[in-house]
């Protein structure tokens, strides 16, 4: 198979077509879609939404030609097109009502001279939108589609602005025409980030069939492991297959997993492992709610979740869990038929993982801190295992979350332990450690555990106010990991990799706001060799 050219950022359908792009043919779904009367796509950020939609109206429009060798050449009706009305809000930032109003009367007014229809309702969008539609209906004698691309993005681009409500009534008025002219329209679909509220911005069009979690469109969006061998064959000589889909492989929305498209092109293109979609910009807005919110970022994937608590966005109320669902931060991994269908959650990938948590922890630490620097030292004192120097290390570490961040919350959270471990936890997956919490054995649930270089570390966390017991809470800590057995499920593992299992006891202190003891044993056969720091 010759190479073709990587289709990077070309969200338009006819021009991967008619180039020589690699193609990956996902019009088996569209058909599918096709039958539904109004629907609604949730995906990350350049996940190739915008390609979806530009698929879907030239597929409306009758363009038979491009579709040559696809799924849709011989399955669609060819016969029947219909007249497609596009809005998108994709492209540049709103910053005001005023300009989205602009933006919306410009679009209808290309939608408007794009049919040959006119339109004497100026002023008002909803009365222009309605118009539009019943004018193109009535020019071409047929209902019509209805695509809208990024319908949220105004919203999302101000949140925590004072003008947020203007620029919600301005889109809860254009799409309650949707439901208002459904008698002219074929087919309507809006994509999207978020979920936000159909209360408050929808008005009325709870007929929407939300898709974003049946399983069987798990994959519209994204490349499937199959999808990537196949198509992009030639771009695969020489790449480590496993490593690549550790890197960008891991969305899923409880059907088949997919690869982020724009990782993989971008990877493809500079055969470079390296956080290509995170570094085009996370979301500012959403990085500064994260880092004042109160999440337990270790404890996510121990906790279950409706499909309520991943829809649950709204300008009054932004949902964390929801949020980094939504955004792409996290990604469905397992269902669980529990009071009701409920879903488990996992960083979809090492690129999200270590690059979310770097950005959280950034978040948390004075601006003179070098978190890589620290990082780098970490994994070097891990391959040496040079316990003293990880104990000292991580104890500059919560030395440099400033008083004021404390002082500053007012919610007395020195005094949690979750949030000391969730710091640990943090700093250790944004190096790219896979650092598993609150696991479950048959002896009871242990604080963490990570591999690393072939060892097991095994960590007990506690919180005490008391100096004179520090010594005692450390060793107390290292006792639990033994009573409970513990390490058990890794010795027969261990023993074959003829590598340790080390058990730490971390200890913090409510009042020192930091490590006040760090207790460590190491388990190496029946020996064990105890250190204390």
């Amino acid at each position: 198979m010759n190479k073709k050219t990587l289709p990077t950022g070309i969200q338009t359908f006819s021009h991967i077509r008619q180039g020589n792009y690699y193609y990956v043919d996902k019009t088996s779904y569209l058909l599918d879609i096709a039958k539904e009367k109004a629907v609604f796509l949730s995906r990350p950020r350049r996940f190739g939404k915008s390609l979806t939609i530009d698929t879907l109206a030239e597929l409306f429009s009758g363009n038979k030609a491009l579709f040559t060798g696809l799924y849709a050449e011989k399955h669609w009706d060819w016969e029947t097109a219909y007249p497609v009305i596009r809005l998108g809000f994709a492209a540049g930032q709103v910053n005001s009502a005023e300009f989205l109003h602009a933006n919306i009367h410009s679009q209808l007014l290309a939608n408007a001279e794009k049919h040959e229809v006119e339109l004497s309702s100026c002023e008002y969008l909803s009365m222009m939108f309605k118009e539009l539609i019943q004018k193109i209906s009535k020019k071409h004698n047929s209902l019509v589609v209805i695509l809208i691309d990024e319908y949220d993005k105004p919203m999302v681009d101000n949140i925590n602005q004072p003008h947020i409500l203007a620029i919600r009534n301005v889109l809860r008025d254009l799409y309650s025409v949707i439901k208002d002219q459904d008698e002219h329209i074929r087919f309507s679909m809006l994509t999207g980030v978020s979920k936000f509220s159909r209360v408050n911005i929808f008005s009325g069009l709870n007929s929407l069939t939300d898709i974003s979690l049946m399983s069987h469109y798990s994959a519209i969006c994204g490349y499937t492991q199959a999808e990537l061998e196949s198509i992009f064959a030639p771009e695969l000589t020489g790449v480590d297959k496993e490593k690549m889909k550790d890197w960008y492989n891991g969305y899923n929305w409880t059907g088949e997993s997919v690869y982020n498209p724009y990782d993989a092109l971008l990877f493809f293109k500079e055969k470079e492992y390296e956080p290509h979609w995170f570094k085009t910009g996370s979301s500012a807005w959403l990085i500064d709610n994260l880092a004042t919110d109160e999440l337990d970022m270790h404890s996510i994937e121990q906790n279950t979740y409706s499909s309520m608590d991943l829809e649950k966005f709204d300008i009054d109320e932004a949902n964390p869990i929801a949020v980094l669902f939504q955004a792409g931060y996290l990604t469905i991994k397992d269902v669980v038929k529990k009071r009701g269908t409920r879903y488990t959650l996992k960083y979809p990938n090492i690129e999200v993982q270590q690059s979310l948590n770097q950005i959280l922890l950034q978040k948390y630490l004075h601006p003179k801190y070098s978190l890589d620097s620290s990082q780098d030292n970490l994994y070097d004192y891990l391959v040496a295992c040079d316990y003293d120097k990880i104990a000292q290390l991580f104890h500059s570490l919560y030395a440099s979350i400033p008083h004021q961040w404390y002082t500053s919350r007012g919610d007395n959270i020195a005094h949690y332990e979750g949030h000391y471990a969730s710091v640990f936890y943090s700093f250790l997956t944004g190096l790219g450690v896979r650092v598993h919490c609150e696991d479950s054995t048959n002896q009871g649930r242990m604080d963490a555990w990570f591999d690393f270089d072939g060892r097991i570390y095994l960590i007990e966390f506690k919180l005490t106010d008391s100096e004179k017991t520090l010594k005692d809470q450390g060793i107390k800590a290292i006792e639990q990991i033994k009573d409970k057995n513990y390490a058990d499920k890794f010795q027969a593992q261990q023993a074959e990799r003829n590598q340790p299992i080390v058990m730490m006891g971390v200890v913090f202190g409510r009042e020192e706001r930091n490590i006040v003891a760090f207790e460590i044993e190491v388990l190496e056969g029946a020996a064990i060799s105890a250190l204390t720091y």
